[in-house]
């Protein structure tokens, strides 16, 4: 039988999120006719669910395997393993990691849209990069609902600004009128659900781990000419409209811009490497130019000196490079995100 109403809203959230997110639980009213399912980018250890579990009126608890699906009940995703949807209960799986991140937004939207369709209710907070927009973009296809917390309202406005980009956002509103909206919207009785695409079945069943090789990612797109950040196998491009994201054999799978972000991150990383190397070899023809001085060896002291300028002229062309990618970039790695996603939960 049809449920009478949107029953299942999902949230996702990363850097600068935990604070909407409490407020959101904060004004949620205890009667919510819908189970609440929450995912935030945390580290090995969290204390999410006892936050949250003090902020409002519905009743907190951390998701667990094969638990049934209860209105009036937030459930979170607990570190290091997905949080999914499957008919009426829960799976958690410690599957591939997506965007770097595990628990990922995607993985539970798309779970979600697979499963409930029409009943579904996508909530994209405050965070870095893109998590979240193609889990949205699911749920809009199978014909879920998308709200977006505004990117001015954001202290992290990336992940929003991307949702509204790609996902053909429903509605967005600051958390101040967040949980007033969720309240109408889950009374609601549910729009139709059309056939759920076979891509979005195919990658809800690689998150539970059920399934994934090469095969089934040619059936989901086509091998690109770039490499998995994490593993370094072939990456297929997916076909999603107008977005861009990626999934390797193993099963990790990224956005764009995510892609894009590992990249930069590499290049600093080897840039880094170069400095040092460059400024190491600098203090060595220096040493060694003194140590010949030392000795009378006037001409041989000179050459070497003359090396050590060199290499320190390439050191400060390597760190010139550095300085004007760190004045240019503007994105928010997963370092950073990690970093201040820490920070919020120690406070």
């Amino acid at each position: 039988m049809p449920a009478p109403n949107r029953d299942i809203i999902v949230v996702g959230a990363s850097a600068g999120g935990l604070e909407p997110l409490r407020l959101l639980l904060v004004d949620l009213p205890a009667d919510l006719p819908a189970a609440v399912f929450v995912v935030l980018h945390v580290g090995e250890t969290s204390q999410l669910t006892h936050i949250l579990d003090q902020a409002g009126a519905l009743p907190v608890a951390a998701a667990e395997n094969g638990g049934a699906i209860e209105r009036g009940q937030v459930y979170v995703a607990p570190p290091g393993k997905h949080l999914l949807l499957h008919d009426d209960h829960m799976l958690l799986r410690r599957g591939p990691r997506e965007n770097f991140a595990r628990p990922a937004i995607d993985p539970l939207f798309r779970s979600a849209a697979a499963s409930f369709g029409g009943r579904v209710i996508g909530v994209v907070l405050s965070g870095a990069l893109s998590d979240g927009t193609a889990g949205l973009r699911a749920i809009r296809r199978c014909g879920g609902v998308a709200v977006v917390q505004d990117p001015d309202d954001a202290l992290v406005p990336t992940m929003p600004r991307s949702a509204l980009r790609y996902a053909d956002v429903d509605r967005v509103v600051p958390v101040a009128r967040m949980a007033s909206l969720l309240g109408t919207l889950s009374r609601q009785e549910p729009g139709p659900t059309p056939d759920i695409p076979l891509g979005i079945r195919l990658e809800a069943a690689i998150a539970a781990q059920e399934s994934g090789d090469m095969q089934m990612n040619d059936m989901l797109g086509k091998l690109s000419r770039f490499s998995c950040p994490e593993c370094h196998g072939t990456l297929w491009e997916i076909d999603d409209g107008i977005m861009l994201h990626y999934r390797c054999h193993v099963g990790h799978a990224y956005t764009a811009d995510s892609v894009l972000a590992s990249q930069t991150e590499e290049i600093d990383r080897l840039l880094g490497t170069l400095l040092r190397s460059h400024q190491e070899r600098a203090a060595l023809a220096q040493r060694m130019a003194e140590k010949e001085r030392a000795g009378g060896r006037e001409r041989l002291a000179n050459q070497f000196e003359q090396r050590a300028g060199e290499y320190a002229q390439d050191a400060e062309v390597v760190k010139s490079l550095l300085r004007n990618g760190e004045a240019g970039n503007d994105m928010i790695t997963n370092g950073s995100l990690r970093s201040s996603l820490l920070h919020e939960e120690e406070r």
